[in-house]
């Protein structure tokens, strides 16, 4: 709709489950996030993937220069330190300013929502790849 300036998703008649409204709902909020279109379509695909967001305030309070080094260590050279935690952890994240959005599944989220907030509170990042390979090693233990 363009005049209010919102997606509107409406059942048609041959729709098979309204509750593949409430996907296509999830797809567009997760596009909206910020989430590549394949990573959104995952969502659709999967019964069990979520999108879980919080604030870095939310986890330590930070102002000026300190919330930038925590941008910066959530990120790392390069997109470095991300990239391992989304690797490991089999997830997607995205830092949007000062909000973080993960997708992936709920187990998976809570390892990495624990390693972003460690990085948040200062932990080195070398300390939070060694947990990282310690739990992802577990996980791949048990599946």
């Amino acid at each position: 709709n363009l005049k209010s300036r919102k997606v509107e998703l409406k059942p048609r008649a041959d729709t098979p489950d309204v509750s593949n409204l409430q996907k296509s709902a999830d797809f567009v909020h997760a596009f909206m996030l910020g989430f590549d279109i394949p990573d959104a379509i995952s969502l659709l695909r999967m019964d069990e993937l979520y999108v879980e967001s919080f604030e870095i305030k939310d986890v330590k309070t930070l102002k000026g220069e300190h919330l930038s080094r925590a941008i910066g260590r959530l990120s790392g050279k390069g997109g470095k330190t991300k990239f391992a935690i989304e690797n490991s952890t089999k997830t997607r994240i995205v830092i949007a300013d000062t909000r973080i959005h993960i997708l992936g599944a709920f187990s998976n989220i809570k390892v990495a929502r624990g390693s972003l907030c460690s990085l948040i509170m200062g932990s080195p990042a070398g300390k939070v790849y060694s947990k990282l390979r310690s739990v992802s090693a577990r996980l791949a233990e048990r599946c």
